[in-house]
């Protein structure tokens, strides 16, 4: 008797007892989904604004706390100088940051994080409607401020300076930092905003002489020596992916998720396993009349494994396809959750595997039963 045969006949004849086995993988599969969107979701809405910046690196002040270097760091304009002039660095230009709340002409309230950039420098970002930024007092803002309400032509007035900004362009896509919308405005406007300088008010030249960090593009090919050039600009630098941990609550959330996730990596493993266990407790006696039939443990072996396999691949293909599901329909709504092809795919051949081995270690047993054992006892 051929082990798929064997196989499937016996998930045709439990069919409870495998339905309850697959709803179970079935609902950790969606959770798995879930969990997924979830975390991408909050990455998205912490740094991707971060994320579609053309930098390397970002240079802070000298030893300033990483995790909250966005809003603690104060860099001084020779720093710019400094890293522009580096033969490892292509360009180098200054960054401005600021969280802002504000409220448009047409009453509408709104947080931005406020980004500061030289006009004409590579971080002078595109449009994909509207107009670029041309002069001081004008923002673009992220495709996803229109959800709030903002549009072209509105005037945003910062609070409780009463500064105004014009609306003039939206760019490609979500930009966001730390949960809040990016609005990206000239550099002494982003000054002038960070200092809460009001309409009408004489503006010290100091409020021009800050900027919160040095954004950095090393050339093609090749790898900015930090370390140097910090010592020579006196500033505390930071890759991209390095700096995405001081946007506000971005390590916390992620390293939540990602803990909660390695625990439901386990439990599925244990919980497939013990089911698989009982499974092979229960038929213990059928297991060993085939062994005193002449059936081999590599045949009971890849009997059950094949059977685990089946159960594992329908119930979490369902599991996948419901989540997905589920993750659409959550896309509609304000939680920031993304459904993303490689966290799920990874997801569902990780709880794949998990099972394998959960069931593996479970059907070894099967290995040791005593053939002897189908007859009633031992000689």
């Amino acid at each position: 008797m051929r082990p798929q045969f064997l196989a499937v006949r016996e998930l045709r004849f439990a069919r409870g007892r495998f339905a309850l086995m697959g709803s179970v993988v079935a609902l950790i599969a969606v959770l798995m989904v879930l969990l997924s969107g979830l975390s991408s979701g909050l990455v998205n809405d912490g740094v991707s604004g971060l994320q579609k910046m053309p930098v390397t690196s970002l240079a802070f002040q000298h030893d300033v706390e990483k995790g909250s270097a966005f809003s603690r760091s104060v860099v001084g304009p020779d720093a710019v100088e400094t890293w522009s002039k580096r033969d490892d660095v292509a360009e180098a230009a200054p960054l401005g940051n600021t969280l802002a709340n504000g409220r448009t002409d047409k009453g509408v309230e709104i947080d931005l994080a406020l980004i500061g950039v030289e006009l004409g420098s590579f971080l002078d970002p595109d449009v994909v409607d509207g107009e670029p930024l041309s002069g001081d007092n004008e923002i673009v803002i992220s495709e996803t401020a229109l959800d709030e309400g903002v549009e072209i032509g509105d005037t945003v007035v910062l609070e409780p300076s009463g500064m105004e900004l014009r609306v003039v362009g939206v760019l490609d896509g979500q930009h966001t930092f730390g949960h809040v919308d990016m609005a990206y405005l000239s550099l002494p406007s982003w000054q002038e905003a960070k200092a809460g300088v009001r309409p009408g008010d004489q503006v010290p030249d100091r409020v021009y002489e800050d900027i919160t960090a040095v954004a950095v593009q090393a050339k093609d090919g090749d790898a900015t020596d930090l370390a140097a050039a910090d010592k020579a600009a006196d500033t505390t630098s930071m890759t991209l992916e390095e700096s995405f941990g001081a946007s506000p609550g971005y390590t916390a959330e992620t390293s939540t998720l990602q803990l909660i996730k390695v625990f439901l990596y386990l439990i599925s493993a244990l919980v497939v396993g013990a089911f698989f266990t009982v499974l092979t407790i229960q038929r213990k006696g059928e297991i060993a009349v085939l062994r005193a039939m002449g059936a081999g443990r590599r045949y009971l072996l890849g009997e059950s494994l094949l059977q685990s396999f089946v159960l594992l691949v329908v119930s979490a293909g369902l599991g996948i396809a419901v989540g997905v599901g589920l993750g659409l329909a959550i896309g509609t709504t304000s939680m920031p959750f993304a459904l993303e092809a490689g966290p799920i795919a990874f997801a569902g051949i990780l709880l794949l595997v998990l099972g394998m081995l959960g069931a593996a270690a479970a059907v070894l047993r099967i290995t040791k039963v005593d053939p002897l054992s189908a007859l009633g006892g031992n000689r």
